[in-house]
């Protein structure tokens, strides 16, 4: 809670967000975290600068600029805040990794489509499959499968982007 002009109490978000939000809710924390789990928990700064440009397709000197602005400014303050890493001397150190992060940690290229989405179209296949061979356990069991596929999606989705607004 912080108080505002007039002595009113507002709930502030960034102090409710979980630390798994607070790195699935952003591309760059993520990918600074993947680098890190790569090189083994260190990392010099300008090789995850390199990193993060080169997966976002851009390895221009302005983009890398905007990269190694943001993760000092923004990124790595709030990742070092909530004990995940430690920055010293343009190197970081990966602490631990916030419980569930690697759950949704789902990397999915542009064109890619997420495990959700796949057990969502097997079990489609394997519905109108149970339907044609008149299976009616086939199509009940595709069905469960389906709806949990669904429900998993949009659990995924509300955790990156209740951490994307916190930005």
């Amino acid at each position: 809670m912080r108080e505002v002009r007039g002595g009113v109490q507002m709930r502030s978000e960034a102090n409710t967000m979980s630390p798994s939000s607070m790195i699935l809710g952003n591309d760059r924390r993520m990918l600074l975290i993947k680098y890190l789990q790569e090189c083994d928990g260190k990392a010099d700064l300008r090789d995850i600068v390199d990193f993060i440009a080169e997966e976002e397709g851009q390895t221009d000197r302005r983009h890398r600029k905007s990269v190694y602005v943001s993760l000092i400014q923004t990124h790595i303050p709030k990742m070092e805040r909530a004990g995940i890493i430690k920055f010293d001397h343009h190197t970081v150190t990966l602490l631990e990794i916030p419980e569930n992060v690697d759950v949704y940690m789902e990397m999915v290229g542009k064109h890619d489509i997420s495990w959700s989405a796949f057990y969502a179209g097997v079990s489609i296949i394997f519905a109108i499959t149970g339907l044609w061979l008149n299976n009616l356990p086939l199509v009940i069991v595709s069905g469960i499968y389906l709806g949990l596929s669904i429900i998993q999606h949009f659990k995924t989705y509300r955790v990156l982007s209740s951490g994307s607004r916190e930005e």
